[in-house]
C-alpha cells in the first residue's frame, strides 16, 4: 500500500461510508472503491464488510487502522519537522502547563512568542499534571512543565527552579495571634479549615506528603480543583489554602489575599521542563523553549515567580 491508499483507507474507516469518504478526500467514489479492492488484494485480507448503513471494518481492518493512523501521524510529524528546519522558525508548538504555572507564565510567554516568532503558533494547554504526563508520552504535545516527574523520569527533563508553597488567608480572617503574613509552622495549620484540591491533584498529593512526614493531620473542609474558585473562597473568608505564590499573585496584588511562608518544615517543590525525545525537536520548538527560559528569568527577577534556594 502507498500513502495515498492509506489515507483513503483511513477516510473510509472514519467516515463509515464510501460516499462520505469520497467527498472528504475529493476522489470519485468508484475510484476510491478500486483503491480499496487493490489494497485488499495486495494484503490478502478483507478490510471492510458492507452493510445497509455503510461499511464496517473487519478484524483485519481494525488492525490496519491503528497502524495506518500511526503512519500518517509520523509522516505529518516528519513534514512539519522538515518545513520548520529552515532559518526562520515556523509551525505550531504545543506546550502543556499545570494551572498554577499557566497563571503566571502563559500570558507573558504568548506575548513574547508573538512578537519574536511571528510565524510560530503557540498553543498553551492548561491541564492537570496527569494529563500532561500522558500527552508527553503519546507525543500529543511538544513540551510540558511538571512538578513531579514520577513515571516520566525516562523523558528529557531539566529542573528550572524550586517553588515555595505559602499559606493564604483573607486579610480580615488571619487565624493566628502572630502578625498577618508572618511565617506559620505547618503544625499550626492542623487547626484551620482548609480549601484544597482533591486527593488525586498533584498539589494535594504533595501537601499530604509533607503533612504525613511531620505527623500532621490537615483539616480539609472543602475540596475544589479549580484554582480560581479556591482563591475566591479564601478571599471571601470561607477557609484558608496552601498554594505557590505565583498561583495567587493576582489576588495578593489586589489586596484580596495575604500570604505567609510555611515553616517547620519549609514546603518546596521543583519545577521541571519536560519533553519526549522521540518527538522531533523543531526549530520552532527550540526557540519557544529558549524564550520560555528568558520569560521565567524575567518573572523571577521582578518577583512575580518566586524561586527559593534549597540545601544541596
Amino acid at each position: 500500500m502507498d500513502i495515498r491508499q492509506i489515507r483513503y483507507f483511513v477516510a473510509i474507516a472514519e467516515e463509515g461510508s464510501l460516499s462520505a469518504a469520497a467527498q472528504r478526500v475529493n476522489v470519485a467514489q468508484p475510484s476510491l472503491s478500486q483503491h480499496i479492492i487493490a489494497a485488499e488484494k495486495e494484503l490478502g485480507v478483507k478490510l471492510f464488510e458492507r452493510s445497509p448503513r455503510g461499511v464496517i471494518l473487519t478484524q483485519s481492518g481494525e488492525i490496519l487502522l491503528s497502524h495506518a493512523r500511526e503512519i500518517l501521524q509520523a509522516l505529518d510529524n516528519a513534514m512539519a519537522a522538515v518545513r520548520s528546519s529552515g532559518n526562520e522558525p515556523q509551525g505550531e508548538v504545543t506546550f502543556g502547563l499545570p494551572s498554577s504555572i499557566a497563571m503566571v507564565l502563559s500570558v507573558p510567554l504568548a506575548e513574547t512568542v508573538r512578537l519574536e516568532l511571528p510565524k510560530v503558533k503557540l498553543r498553551v494547554v492548561d491541564a492537570m499534571s496527569g494529563f500532561i504526563k500522558t500527552w508527553l508520552e503519546d507525543q500529543s504535545i511538544d513540551m510540558g512543565m511538571l512538578y513531579d516527574l514520577g513515571s516520566v523520569r525516562h523523558l528529557s527533563h531539566q529542573q528550572l527552579m524550586t517553588e515555595e508553597l505559602n499559606f493564604f488567608s483573607a486579610p480580615d480572617s488571619w487565624p493566628f495571634d502572630s502578625e498577618p503574613g508572618s511565617p506559620v509552622p505547618l503544625s499550626e495549620l492542623a487547626e484551620e479549615e482548609l480549601v484544597l484540591p482533591s486527593p488525586h491533584h498533584g498539589l494535594r498529593v504533595m501537601i499530604d506528603r509533607f503533612a504525613r512526614a511531620q505527623g500532621v493531620t490537615l483539616n480539609v473542609a472543602t475540596e475544589m480543583d479549580g484554582l480560581g474558585q479556591i482563591k475566591t473562597l479564601v478571599a471571601r473568608g470561607s477557609g484558608y489554602t496552601i498554594l505557590a505564590p505565583a498561583a495567587a499573585i493576582d489576588f495578593v496584588e489586589r489586596g484580596d489575599l495575604i500570604m505567609a511562608p510555611i515553616i517547620e518544615p519549609q514546603m518546596v517543590r521543583p519545577v521541571y521542563m519536560v519533553r519526549n525525545p522521540s518527538k522531533p525537536m523543531t526549530l520552532a520548538c527550540q526557540e519557544v523553549q529558549r524564550i520560555t527560559m528568558e520569560v521565567i528569568r524575567d518573572l523571577k527577577e521582578r518577583g512575580l515567580w518566586k524561586s527559593v534556594e534549597t540545601e544541596a
